[in-house]
């Protein structure tokens, strides 16, 4: 593992996540909302530190509230972005170099996975409603979209 992502992981009092990489929660607000949704009372926001180092990804998954990823260090990242109706996986670099963004947004209930296009990237990521698991669900869970993503980009089922 790259030197600086070990450090990063020390420092920032990171630990592995259930979906790949590491992560550990900066904020959970203590003001709360209550989604039209009807899935309950939520933090307003929420935020996470979140890295990946080379040979990890973050494993397709979806929240049921909009998540802003913002890039913070390292390597950039490729946000993969997938919509069942949607023709192809949409695909975001998060970085700070030409051709790259520092901040997208997923919106609400989209699949998404990211790896790292190097050494480490860390970035943060910040949920409004605020996260809670009962909002989260993986891909891999979900057989008829698994198949939908196998016909759109078969070669991105491995990150299931």
């Amino acid at each position: 593992m790259d030197a600086r992502a070990e450090a990063l992981i020390e420092t920032l009092g990171l630990a592995p996540h259930p979906e790949g990489g590491y992560f550990r929660e900066v904020f959970r607000s203590t003001a709360m909302v209550h989604p039209d949704d009807r899935r309950g009372r939520r933090a307003a926001l929420t935020a996470i530190y979140f890295l990946l180092v080379a040979g990890q990804f973050s494993r397709w998954h979806a929240v049921r509230s909009d998540e802003a990823w913002q890039f913070c260090e390292g390597d950039p990242l490729e946000l993969l972005l997938f919509d069942s109706a949607a023709p192809a996986v949409e695909r975001i670099r998060l970085g700070c170099a030409a051709g790259s963004t520092a901040l997208h947004v997923v919106p609400a209930a989209r699949w998404q996975a990211a790896r790292p296009l190097g050494r480490y990237a860390l970035a943060a990521c910040t949920v409004g409603p605020g996260f809670d698991y009962a909002d989260f669900g993986f891909l891999r869970d979900s057989a008829p979209e698994l198949r939908r993503l196998e016909n759109v980009s078969p070669e991105l089922v491995q990150l299931a």
